[in-house]
């Protein structure tokens, strides 16, 4: 958003946009220097997630006020220093959950700090560890020059914000606040490497006039300038680290009525919802599959449970959901046959619902409910509301052997088979992109055994440098910048035990890349060595290949 004290026709050329709104035609490094304000307004799903869990925590406890939410909360604190912070906003990456597990937060100014720390800036400068190390006394906390102390004492040493590179010229080289200001915008938005060395010629020499001696200053100088263009505001960062420890709060006392917020606001966050239902199982939580009667459009925590909404069927749309409760409104439904005479609803969507369980509270034979569907949709009256004009061959699909393929009068079907356990699940995954009942690795653990494989709850238990093989389903891999060059891939590998990250250098991506970024969720197993760091716990790969049996 920007504002003016003046029209701002009457300073740059405007544009009507999309939605009735208007848009400045200026980049917007150019837009300061027109003499305007620019305010970043950032949307985020979290900011929805957190208003709904906080109104279904008030459902049964009225008294609960977010804005009071105490900042020294134990659990909180161990559940941020265990790692295990997947879903919390900000700390749930691999990178963030490695570092919440060193750092061991014990202040909201940890917390504040652990957000910032993790930015292209503080990782290239290879400033991390040394703020670990200092943070936890491993390491003296020392300074350039004695007049950086009170600017960088609160943060160990370390330039962590862009406030600090502001301080840094005002008390070193004697820079007015507008003057630093100027520097700590061609750093972040250098527009030429002159305007870049002329900047720092400016600033070693004010330095040098205000007693510092050449060296120390142009050390100063180079020591912010490596910083500054990745600085992270700090206002910015109390605002982001606030709002983690508050999401790590939620999911500490209330992580039913949180992951199901979480859920229902996907796509956000790291993981995806198969990840997060995983995630609620580790902390007791059963996930329902959807009921065509108990059901919403949004995820509903019940309990120590969470029922699947209705909208994580494939293929749901909005206007399907609002008729089903709309009619539902007017009284359960309690027949397949009661159902598709009150909804209009397309085919393949009714074949979804019910091959997903969503009827199952009815009818729990489901080849016998798409067999009814099928006569159903056929009724001249029922095609002609879907003006339908095709014959639903679709339920023929999942006939019996030598059943009639014509065969499709209502309540017929009392002696068709019901699908295996097996083909549910693989019908409910599909369709919903969650493993209801349970990790798919689990089926695989009698065999893992037997060759030696180790789970996530036993990898974690081994010793730093032990050799260790896992297997998991690939979770998230990607290919961040390092401050080297050389590519570094990152991605973790999910079982019914959790979650354990691995680490593959070049030499070992440039052998089974193509392993690691084929289609996601595929089974791998990884050998290599156990790297434990405080409560840390990854494998340094060695050896991929995909899962077999």
């Amino acid at each position: 958003m920007v504002v003016s004290s003046k029209p701002l026709a009457d300073i740059a050329p405007l544009q009507p946009a999309a939605k009735g709104v208007t848009i400045i035609q200026l980049d917007k490094e150019f837009v300061e220097d027109a003499g305007l304000i620019k305010l970043d307004l950032i949307s985020l799903r979290t900011m929805s997630a957190i208003e709904d869990t906080v109104q279904d925590i008030k459902n049964s406890h009225p008294d609960f006020d977010y804005d009071k939410i105490p900042l020294n909360d134990k659990s909180t604190y161990e559940l941020l220093g265990s790692g295990e912070t997947y879903g919390v906003f900000q700390l749930e990456s691999p990178a963030q959950r490695a570092l919440q597990a060193k750092l061991g937060a014990s202040t909201i100014e940890d917390v504040i700090a652990s957000v910032a720390l993790i930015r292209p800036g503080p990782l290239k400068g290879n400033m991390v560890e040394p703020y670990l190390a200092r943070r936890h006394g491993r390491e003296p906390v020392t300074y350039l020059h004695p007049k950086l102390k009170p600017i960088l004492e609160k943060t160990y040493g370390v330039v962590l914000f862009q406030e600090q590179v502001i301080e840094i010229a005002t008390a070193v080289a004697g820079f007015s606040p507008g003057e630093a200001d100027r520097l700590r915008r061609v750093m972040t938005h250098a527009r030429s490497q002159q305007e870049m060395e002329a900047i720092g010629r400016e600033f070693i020499a004010k330095a040098e006039r205000q007693g510092t001696d050449p060296e120390t200053a142009r050390t100063i100088y180079s020591y912010i300038q490596g910083y500054a263009s990745y600085g992270f505001c700090e206002a910015h960062a109390a605002a982001f680290g606030t709002t983690a420890y508050k999401t790590a709060y939620l999911l500490a006392h209330y992580p039913a009525q949180y992951i199901a917020a979480l859920l229902s606001h996907q796509p956000m966050g790291y993981y995806p919802p198969n990840t997060l239902c995983q995630v609620a199982r580790f902390r007791g939580i059963s996930i329902l599959l959807p009921d065509i009667n108990k059901s919403s459009a949004r995820f509903k925590a019940a309990g120590d449970s969470i029922r699947i909404s209705l909208k994580q069927v494939h293929g749901m749309s909005r206007d399907t959901i609002a008729a089903i409760l709309a009619a539902r409104s007017r009284g359960p439904f309690l027949s397949l046959r009661d159902f598709c005479d009150r909804v209009r609803i397309e085919k393949d969507i009714l074949s979804n619902l019910i091959l997903c369980g969503a009827f199952d509270s009815l009818n729990k034979n489901r080849r016998q409910l798409i067999w009814q569907a099928a006569g159903q949709l056929k009724k001249e009256r029922w095609a002609g509301r879907q003006n339908c004009g095709h014959k639903p061959e679709y339920a023929l699909a999942f006939a019996p052997e030598n059943t009639p393929r014509h065969r499709t009068e209502y309540a017929a079907y009392s002696g068709v088979p019901d699908f295996t356990p097996e083909e549910k699940r693989k019908y409910e995954y599909r369709i919903l992109g969650i493993d209801v009942h349970g990790h798919f690795m689990a089926q695989w653990r009698s065999y893992l055994k037997g060759k030696g494989i180790l789970s996530s709850a036993e990898i974690k238990e081994k010793a730093d440098g032990a050799a260790a093989v896992a297997a998991g389903t690939i979770l998230r891999p990607h290919r961040p910048p390092t401050r080297s060059g050389k590519t570094v891939v990152f991605f973790s590998l999910e079982d019914e035990y959790g979650i354990v990250d691995v680490t593959v250098f070049e030499n070992i991506y440039q052998r089974y890349g193509h392993l690691i970024f084929r289609s996601p969720g595929c089974p791998l197993v990884v050998k290599g060595k156990i790297k434990r760091e405080g409560r840390n716990v990854s494998i340094t790969a060695s050896h991929i290949e995909p899962l077999q049996g």
